[in-house]
């Protein structure tokens, strides 16, 4: 096998005419990656990605071949893939208001050239789900798109094609997380083409990288929200008042890796009903 992208916390290794994709325990935050892992991270998201995939194949193809078909040092936290071309924008969806997204509408009323409704406060929700992509930048930050943005980067039947499912993914996890009593504020999907121009569904998804995820009996519009997701580690790395979000990052003090572990185990075990085994 031979090593084709080291990313800030998943690397891509090429076998054959697959992909093999690892998940790491490494995590970042402001694009950071920070010098301590969080333990069994990288399989958690990783077993929770695969039982996202499955419940919702019949929204879209994803780009799964085996997740047991891998090296045995990787057992638990590597999916053999397809290849495909993917496409250069993050596809987000946003039930609730948070984050990036709040940060534009307290400037704009808007977030990616959607309107929404005034008086609205950190936590609240939306009326209806809103599509709000985002550049896929290789340096620096992502940035907000519009969906005629999209349009004219690859094409109005592949934009408004994604736009859907995106929207139907997001509401369809949203729903059933729900009934587990997890809200799913918003999350980040990624698609890629395949060597047939199918469009597929790869990376993760639904996890606590990619999610906000909130517990349902806490939630409390006008404030930051319980964090069941890496918000927590990106809310303790921003006490450290001398660290200007540059290489290199934090330490993360024993007792955040160990909080941030559990609230991972804890969305896992919700959503999936399936006890983590350690």
């Amino acid at each position: 096998m031979e090593l084709v992208h080291s990313g800030k916390v998943r690397d891509v290794y090429a076998d054959g005419d697959d992909l093999i994709l690892v998940a790491s325990d490494r995590v970042s935050v402001y694009d950071v990656v920070l010098p301590t892992k969080i333990p069994d991270k990288g399989k958690i998201l990783t077993q929770l990605s695969l039982w996202w995939f499955e419940q919702l194949a019949d929204v879209v193809p994803n780009h799964v071949i085996s997740a047991t078909d891998v090296p045995d040092e990787w057992a638990g936290r590597a999916v053999r893939c397809r290849r495909l071309e993917m496409l250069p924008v993050e596809w987000i969806a946003r039930g609730y208001l948070a984050g990036l997204g709040l940060k534009e509408y307290e400037r704009d009323g808007a977030v990616s050239g959607i309107e929404l409704p005034a008086g609205l406060v950190e936590g609240s929700k939306l009326p209806e789900p809103i599509f709000t992509p985002t550049t896929k930048a290789t340096e620096g930050h992502d940035e907000f798109m519009t969906y005629d943005d999209v349009v004219n980067e690859i094409g109005a039947d592949t934009a408004e094609r994604l736009r859907k499912v995106t929207l139907e993914v997001y509401q369809r996890g949203a729903d059933l997380a729900a009934e587990r009593g997890v809200i799913i504020a918003d999350t980040k999907l990624e698609f890629g083409r395949a060597p047939d121009g199918e469009l597929v569904l790869a990376d993760e998804i639904l996890t606590s990288d990619s999610s906000r995820f909130w517990p349902a009996d806490q939630w409390k519009p006008g404030g930051p929200q319980y964090a069941m997701d890496k918000q927590f580690v990106r809310d303790w790395s921003s006490t450290i008042t001398d660290w200007d979000r540059t290489p290199p990052g934090p330490e993360i003090p024993q007792d955040i890796v160990e909080a941030t572990q559990a609230r991972y185990v804890e969305v896992y075990e919700r959503i999936t009903g399936q006890r983590w085994e350690r």
